[in-house]
């Protein structure tokens, strides 16, 4: 009974010191995820709210870098290159950190998002962007601090930041264009060479129409004539149909550019 009574103790202590409460943030974190155009945009950041206090000149002073919200960095993540009013901006996530002012606000996008506030010490070479935007005022106070994309088009969007009765807007551009132009001359090149060759592989293996996949095989084939990869597939293609002397000229052909390409697999294989 004594060894029981201790065994059910020591658990009771065990449960009670890994006991977490849980009771909500004061300032609940927040994920907004936007596409704009063909770019991914995700806005991390925590949510403080007023609670009856002066928020900028007071709580947020004028003129010094500010976190940009609560707890861990506010972040912006971009899955393409963008332009942050004119400026370029490489593909990536980003700390926002800003200066608020009375009339406009320095908006930074800071390379080193892990910091638990501002950084400790500033290091303007992490300063991957700044731009200067002026200030809007709010119709309606905006009881807790939020973040949001907005303004959307096909080609750019606006970065809004909301907290009392003020907002800034950062508008960005969008690779739209750009992408969507690749995508379309791609496409209507035909497939590549790898396409045939990804198509082949899979009707080879699959045992599918071994017709087809030798058609495939051989315009791989003709669009990369160095890819020695290409033309052993090709011959076991060859040789599954039965042709073999056709397998053998490929895997020949194979063999001398394996070796003068430095390839000791392929060349073993």
């Amino acid at each position: 009974m004594k060894y029981t009574l201790l065994a059910f103790m020591s658990l009771f202590v065990a449960t009670t010191l890994t006991a977490q409460i849980e009771a909500p943030q004061p300032s609940p974190s927040a994920m907004v995820k936007q596409t704009v155009g063909l770019t991914e945009v995700t806005l991390e950041y925590s949510r403080p709210a007023m609670r009856d206090r002066d928020i900028f000149g007071d709580l947020v002073p004028y003129d010094k870098i500010w976190r940009t919200g609560a707890n861990a960095n506010s972040k912006i993540t971009f899955s393409d290159n963008v332009m942050i009013a004119g400026k370029d901006l490489k593909a990536g996530t980003y700390a926002v950190f800003t200066k608020p002012g009375k009339k406009e606000w320095d908006i930074y996008f800071y390379t080193d998002h892990s910091n638990w506030g501002t950084p400790s010490e500033w290091d303007d070479s992490k300063v991957a962007a700044m731009v200067t935007v002026p200030v809007s005022k709010l119709k309606n106070s905006q009881e807790s601090f939020t973040m949001a994309i907005n303004e959307i088009n096909m080609e750019g969007a606006h970065l809004q930041i909301m907290w009392a009765n003020t907002m800034v807007a950062v508008p960005f551009t969008v690779p739209t264009k750009a992408k969507t132009q690749a995508s379309i001359d791609k496409v209507m090149a035909g497939p590549s060479a790898n396409d045939y060759y990804s198509a082949a592989s899979f009707y080879l293996d699959a045992g599918k129409d071994l017709e087809k996949a030798h058609e495939w095989i051989t315009k791989a084939t003709v669009l990369s004539p160095k890819a020695f990869w290409m033309l052993r597939k090709k011959s076991l293609i060859e040789a599954k149909m039965g042709n073999t002397s056709a397998a053998i000229a490929s895997a020949k052909q194979s063999l001398a550019l394996a070796t003068a390409a430095g390839n000791a697999d392929y060349v073993k294989m």
